[in-house]
């Protein structure tokens, strides 16, 4: 089998621009939200704009579900929810 070589040129400001964009973070936001709804109760979905991109949290709020995360890792297993 012969051996092809393929160049990839990236316009930085193309990627840049579908990193910003409000669809990139919309769908963030959905997955963050599917997350925190499959780890259940005191887990909150946050999307914020970090530096050159959309950036997506889930976050343990209450004490019941903080021990969760500690004793459980209910966030890892509910990662299969974001996909």
């Amino acid at each position: 089998m012969a051996k092809s070589k393929v160049k990839v040129k990236m316009q930085s400001a193309g990627a840049k621009s579908v990193l910003l964009s409000d669809s990139v973070r919309d769908d963030l936001k959905l997955r963050a939200d599917r997350i925190a709804a499959a780890a259940g109760p005191g887990f909150v979905a946050e999307v914020r704009w970090g530096k050159g991109r959309a950036l997506a949290s889930v976050t343990a709020t209450t004490p019941d579900a903080m021990r969760a995360e500690a004793n459980d890792r209910v966030l890892t297993k509910a990662l299969d929810a974001g996909r």
